[in-house]
């Protein structure tokens, strides 16, 4: 009977659906792996709740996410009572609870501007002005807390930051740091409109004395922007080059340098004018810069001085100039962003549309060519110029300059110089031009230093052409000249700017060159029904034949007749002198760069032939872009926007990275 009662009772425990789930506490599953990654390694700057460490840490205190997230300080007050809690979780739940609140504050209506109607009351006008001003400081006071436990967990745990080399959650406070001092530099700014940087940042009783040592160059400048770079996303960029590292990301706008008589005016003789304040308006620094900061505490003995002495230091560096930085005398990574100056400066300029414009004389703002240096100048650096084709931009150039700017070791030993002309212009008088500019440039340089010399030219397409002639050394006043009517002889043999055009020297500079797909011997895609049709459309700027006419020193020349009485076609538009048929390809095919001059060519070939009379990138065929004595050539699959392609850009940056090997300086 007993036995039979046993098996009575458990059968009818077995049965019980209660039992079953009061004593089967925890079951297995399987989950995905994106799952468990993500619970591993999201926090509330990737989704709408906080990190999984952080909540299983607030789960001590028995207190709700939802209530940390709305009172943070209480929070934090309750999570210093449990003596079990560590010191990294205590630092890191605090960090990322008082970013949470940021970041609702930051969502909410009342820190919307779009509030503060102009057709409202101006009672309620200033309510809600009032209430926004609240909003922005409550944001700016929960940042700067969360700054502070950040630098605690970082910098002062018991354990050392290598010591936790490969946890999750190091980075997760390292991007805590990172983007609430992004956001509290940004919200100041907007708190307090005009003052993107001011000598001191003041959030309640804490100060942030600003510190430029780091980037003497915008010490004293009055930005016109300041942007985080982490919210920039730019659509023509393969990919956004930047170091992972300590310290907020921002581009730094600088002011854009005032017009004077020089802007905009054909300068016939640039080397011999008197520029007003001595310098070229038209070779421009960087205006767009890449600037990362870091928040420290003045005192750092212990962590109290991290959460509660007022004042910190807000350090401003220069990413280009410097890839280190030094926190408690150890060494670590400095975070850059190299691509959002480079892509905010295309962005802006819209350089593509003013290409167009002036091939067809719409634009005569780029009459004469500009170069821009595209970080803040460094005399330790090589120079690489680059100089488009036709009807193009440095737009042209953005798959490489974007790689130099990711490629660690080109990085850290060139810096680029970007030429931007028109391309209507006659190929001599861009050669003149640019040959001028680039001189300007590099004699503004100190002659000494590393970066006045060794320099590197790379020139696509009609660009190519140009830089040949940048690198050889003719006199082609005697060719010239056969091609002039008898007559007109005697009149421009001797005269001073006719001469200077036709004497070819080289850039002493430079001591190597790379041509890509570049028509050296002209090409019949420039006489085909279509492009002679719109050859007849292109014309020469006005602003040039007006300038040259009127500084010949024979003052009876008509300004109307002007390029007809020169001669027969010598001086033509830039797309009819690419013809293969035209005077310009006649007297300039046969210069060559300088002896033991280093040059190499890379060009493209759509065609499934390699017969080199058949080749062709569609528009230049093989026989046209090759040149004997290159140090090496290269035929890719591709049309003639060659330079674009990655199998181009590797061997640009091959032939980069044997330009340092060959002068001793990286490996």
């Amino acid at each position: 009977m007993f036995m039979m009662n046993n098996k009575y009772i458990g059968a009818l425990l077995l049965a019980t659906p209660l039992f079953m789930t009061g004593c089967q506490v925890v079951s297995v599953k399987n989950q995905a792996l994106n799952v468990s990654i993500a619970n591993e390694r999201d926090s509330i700057l990737t989704r709408k709740k906080m990190s999984e460490a952080s909540l299983n840490v607030l789960s001590m205190t028995g207190s709700e996410a939802e209530i940390c997230s709305n009172d943070p300080d209480k929070c934090v007050s309750d999570l210093k009572k449990i003596k079990q809690i560590q010191d990294e979780q205590l630092y890191s739940t605090a960090s990322e609870a008082y970013l949470t609140r940021a970041l609702a504050l930051s969502n909410s209506s009342a820190c919307n501007t779009s509030l503060i109607n102009k057709y409202q009351s101006e009672e309620k006008q200033k309510i809600h002005q009032e209430n926004y001003s609240q909003c922005l400081d409550q944001q700016l006071a929960m940042l700067d807390k969360s700054i502070r436990y950040s630098y605690a967990y970082l910098f002062k745990t018991k354990r050392q930051p290598s010591d936790r080399i490969f946890d999750n959650r190091q980075v997760q406070i390292r991007d805590f740091y990172n983007q609430a001092l992004a956001k509290m530099v940004m919200t100041y700014g907007m708190r307090y409109t005009g003052e993107k940087v001011p000598k001191q940042i003041k959030i309640g009783e804490s100060i942030y004395t600003i510190n430029y040592d780091h980037f003497p160059q915008i010490a004293n400048q009055k930005l016109d922007s300041l942007l985080s770079s982490y919210n920039l996303n730019f659509s023509g960029l393969r990919s956004i080059n930047r170091r992972d590292g300590f310290g907020a990301e921002f581009v730094a706008t600088l002011p854009a340098p005032e017009r004077n008589s020089d802007s905009g005016k054909y300068i016939v003789d640039p080397l011999n004018h008197a520029y007003k304040n001595g310098r070229n308006p038209n070779i421009h620094p960087p205006r767009y810069l890449s600037v990362t900061m870091t928040a420290e505490p003045a005192r750092q003995s212990n962590v109290e001085d991290i959460l509660n002495d007022p004042h910190f230091t807000l350090n401003i560096y220069d990413p280009y100039g410097l890839d280190q930085l030094k926190v408690g005398g150890k060494v670590y990574p400095l975070a850059a962003n190299y691509s959002a100056p480079y892509g905010l400066w295309l962005a802006e300029n819209n350089l593509g549309a003013a290409a167009y414009l002036s091939l067809i004389d719409r634009d005569n703002t780029i009459t004469m060519p500009h170069l821009f240096m595209l970080e803040p100048y460094n005399p330790n650096k090589k120079i690489i110029v680059l100089v488009h084709g036709l009807a193009s931009s440095p737009e042209a150039w953005i798959a490489l300059t974007n790689d130099i700017m990711g490629d660690n070791v080109l990085r850290e030993h060139y810096q680029v110089w970007q030429v931007f002309y028109s391309t209507n212009m006659p190929i001599l008088e861009s050669r003149f031009q640019v040959n001028a500019i680039i001189k300007q440039a590099f004699n503004s340089l100190d002659q000494s230093t590393a970066s006045a010399k060794d320099a590197v030219l790379i020139g696509h397409s009609m660009g190519g052409i140009i830089s040949r002639l940048l690198v050889s050394q003719a006199d082609l006043t005697q060719p010239a000249l056969s091609q002039l009517k008898n007559s007109q002889i005697s009149r421009f043999k001797n005269e001073p700017l006719f001469k200077a055009r036709l004497q070819i020297k080289p850039v002493p500079q430079f001591n190597r060159a790379i041509f890509l797909a570049a028509p050296h011997r002209g090409t019949d895609y420039a006489d085909r029904w279509f492009t002679r049709a719109a050859r007849k459309v292109i014309k020469l700027p006005g602003a040039f034949l007006g300038a040259f006419a009127e500084s010949l020193s024979d003052k009876d020349i008509n300004i109307k007749h002007f390029v007809k009485d020169l001669g027969h076609g010598l001086i033509q538009n830039g797309p009819s002198d690419l013809s293969h048929n035209s005077p310009f390809t006649k007297l300039t095919s046969p210069v060559m760069p300088v002896k033991g001059f280093k040059f190499h060519s890379i060009m493209g070939n759509v065609t499934e032939s390699k017969d080199p009379t058949v080749m062709s990138d569609g528009i230049v065929p093989y026989q046209s872009a090759h040149l004997k004595g290159a140090q090496s050539e290269i035929i890719i699959k591709g049309g003639h926007s060659i330079q674009e392609t990655p199998e181009a850009v590797l061997e640009l940056r091959r032939i980069l990275r044997l330009h340092l090997t060959e002068l001793g300086i990286a490996k």
